[in-house]
C-alpha cells in the first residue's frame, strides 16, 4: 500500500505515516546536500524550513564551468528529490536561499578571461555553449526548480554582470545596504546577455531596464531597493538574519507566496527559449569586439584578480612595538 493512499484514521497508522514521511524527508535532505559538490555547500535548517546554498568557487568567484556544473547538479537533484516525495508534508524545505562564502563578493559574473580568449580566436560556438549552460541554470532558478519552494538571493558584497543576473533570477532579492550590484559590460562595448534584460524589464519596465544596462553604473542595494529591484534591504552584516526574519514573518503564508510567484511566472514568463535567443545575440555581438574593446575587458579582469588577491592575503598583525 502506498503512503499516499494509506489511511491514517488510527493512531498506529498515523504514526506509521508520520515515520515514513520523516524518513522520506531525511532521505531527500541528505540526497540534496551530500552530492559531492566542490564549488557550493548546502545545509538545510529543518526548524525554519530553509535550504541555504553558499557559492564557494575553488578559483575566482565568477561563473566558471565548475561552479555552473555544481549549481546545475544541485538544481536537478532538488527537482528530482521533490518529485519523488510521497506528499507535500515530506518536503525537506520550503525556502531556498542562495548566498556566497566569499567575503564581500556575491559573484563577479562571467569568466572574462575565458571570454577574451574565445573572442580573440573567433570561437562563436564556445561563447554560445557557455551562455547556454549559464541560462539553463538561470532558468531553473526562475522556475524555482519546478519545486514548491520560494527562492531568494542573499547579496552581501558585489554582484556584477552575471552575478547580478543570477540574483535577478530568484523570486526575491535580499541585499545588504552597501552591497554593490551592476552591469559593467557596456564598458567594453558589450551588454549582459544572460538574463539581465529579461528580468529587469519585468521588474522595472523596458525604458528603465535599458537605461540601467546602458549606463554601466554600479548601484548600491539601497539605490536598487528604491528602484524596486531589491525586495528586502538589510543593514550591513545583517543579511542572513534579515533573511531569517523575513521567512519567519511570512512562513505561515508560504503557500500564498509560492502561488503568487507561480502566477507571476504564468502571467509574465521568462522562457528558456527567450534566454537562449538573447544569449545567441550576445555571442554574435561579442564576435564584433575590437582589440581595443578586449583590452578594456582584460583590464577589468585584472582589476578583479587584484581585488581577489587582496581578499585572500592575510592582513599582518601589528605588534605593540609597532
Amino acid at each position: 500500500m502506498s503512503l499516499i493512499s494509506m489511511e491514517n484514521d488510527t493512531p498506529a497508522r498515523a504514526g506509521a505515516f508520520a515515520d515514513a514521511t520523516n524518513l522520506a524527508t531525511e532521505r531527500a535532505a541528505r540526497t540534496i546536500c551530500d552530492n559531492g559538490y566542490e564549488n557550493i555547500r548546502l545545509s538545510i535548517d529543518a526548524a525554519s524550513a530553509i535550504c541555504w546554498c553558499y557559492m564557494k568557487p575553488l578559483g575566482k568567484p565568477s561563473y566558471t564551468h565548475e561552479l555552473m556544473g555544481d549549481i546545475s547538479r544541485m538544481q536537478a537533484t532538488i527537482t528530482r528529490s521533490f518529485a519523488e516525495l510521497p506528499g507535500p508534508a515530506a518536503a525537506p524545505f520550503s525556502w531556498f536561499v542562495m548566498a556566497s562564502d566569499v567575503p564581500g563578493i556575491y559573484n563577479l559574473g562571467g569568466d572574462l578571461g575565458h571570454f577574451a580568449q574565445r573572442i580573440r580566436t573567433g570561437d562563436l560556438d564556445a561563447m554560445r555553449h557557455y551562455g547556454h549552460v549559464a541560462v539553463q541554470a538561470i532558468h531553473r532558478n526562475a522556475v524555482a526548480f519546478d519545486a514548491p519552494v520560494v527562492t531568494m538571493a542573499l547579496v552581501q558584497g558585489d554582484a556584477l554582470g552575471g552575478g547580478f543576473e543570477h540574483a535577478l533570477s530568484f523570486d526575491l532579492i535580499v541585499a545588504e545596504r552597501s552591497a554593490k550590484l551592476g552591469l559593467p559590460e557596456i564598458l567594453f562595448n558589450m551588454f549582459p546577455g544572460m538574463g539581465a534584460y529579461s528580468f529587469l524589464k519585468r521588474r522595472m519596465g523596458r525604458n528603465r531596464a535599458e537605461a540601467l544596462i546602458l549606463s554601466g553604473r554600479v548601484h548600491t542595494a539601497e539605490e536598487l531597493f528604491e528602484m524596486g529591484v531589491v525586495d528586502v534591504l538589510a543593514e550591513d552584516g545583517q543579511g542572513r538574519q534579515a533573511t531569517i526574519d523575513y521567512i519567519a514573518r511570512h512562513s505561515r503564508k508560504q503557500n500564498a507566496h509560492q502561488a503568487v510567484y507561480r502566477a507571476r511566472r504564468r502571467v509574465d514568463p521568462v522562457t528558456l527559449e527567450e534566454l537562449i535567443d538573447v544569449v545567441d545575440i550576445w555571442a554574435e555581438a561579442a564576435m564584433n569586439l575590437t582589440e581595443a574593446d578586449l583590452r578594456k575587458m582584460d583590464r577589468l579582469c585584472a582589476a578583479q584578480n587584484r581585488r581577489l588577491a587582496g581578499l585572500l592575503t592575510p592582513t599582518p598583525m601589528l605588534t605593540a612595538a609597532e
